[in-house]
């Protein structure tokens, strides 16, 4: 099972790819860590990471695809992969497409935007431990206090509410071409009548089991 999984901050992507990676036993692949990985291996293209970053600059999409093709090559990429938050523009996914990367399945999880910045804006965190609550999900004991410490609850600079704003608009501004690329692939392979990539859409508005499920019944069971 090869998928692309994604949807806009806070829609609850790194929960559904745990368990979709534990579900078919496929390996939880992220750009972030495929560099990190590089440049801690000092291999020749992590030396050429390491100097793109360094130099204040994006890792270009050819050296990106390139550390992807690498990451697949290893052993327990053979059952397949899950790509979260990648690619995360068209020129990427063409990139990707044109490097000859199967995917079976780009599951796309949708949810409103109020909701995400309900969602996020509403995160509150203890510094010290990393323990996270949600001011109506799953609030503390006191309003602002950690429940095991006494210590002050901190909202972080990436959870206000015009912060989330911004990221949405960007997510929005790069995903809604990609979203089109890859339907317009689906829509291709499926009026060729073969067995190609495939397209859906989940609520993400939902609970996490219910969401769970629905991806469940929308890609089918694992191989026995």
């Amino acid at each position: 099972m090869k998928v692309i999984l994604f949807g806009p901050p806070g829609a609850g992507k790194g929960t559904q790819a745990a368990f979709l990676c534990d579900r078919h036993d496929i390996p939880h692949i992220s750009t972030g860590e495929l560099l990190r990985a590089a440049i801690a291996g000092a291999t020749p293209l992590g030396e050429r990471v390491r100097g793109i970053m360094a130099a204040g600059r994006l890792v270009d999409d050819a050296t990106v695809i390139e550390l992807v093709r690498s990451r697949l090559a290893a052993d327990d990429c053979k059952r397949g992969f899950l790509f979260d938050g990648f690619p995360r523009t068209t020129p990427q996914a063409e990139a990707l497409h044109a490097a000859g990367v199967a995917v079976d399945w780009v599951v796309e999880i949708q949810v409103p935007a109020d909701l995400v910045v309900d969602r996020i804006s509403g995160r509150r965190v203890h510094p010290a431990s990393g323990r996270i609550y949600h001011v109506k999900y799953d609030p503390p004991k006191q309003p602002d206090i950690d429940d095991a410490t006494g210590e002050a609850l901190v909202q972080r600079p990436d959870d206000r509410e015009s912060t989330v704003r911004d990221r949405l608009r960007v997510y929005q501004e790069q995903t809604g071409p990609l979203a089109s690329f890859y339907r317009e692939l689906a829509e291709a392979a499926a009026n060729r009548d073969e067995q190609g990539i495939r397209y859906g859409v989940i609520d993400g508005s939902q609970d996490v089991p219910a969401v769970q499920a629905a991806i469940a019944a929308l890609i089918g069971q694992p191989p026995t």
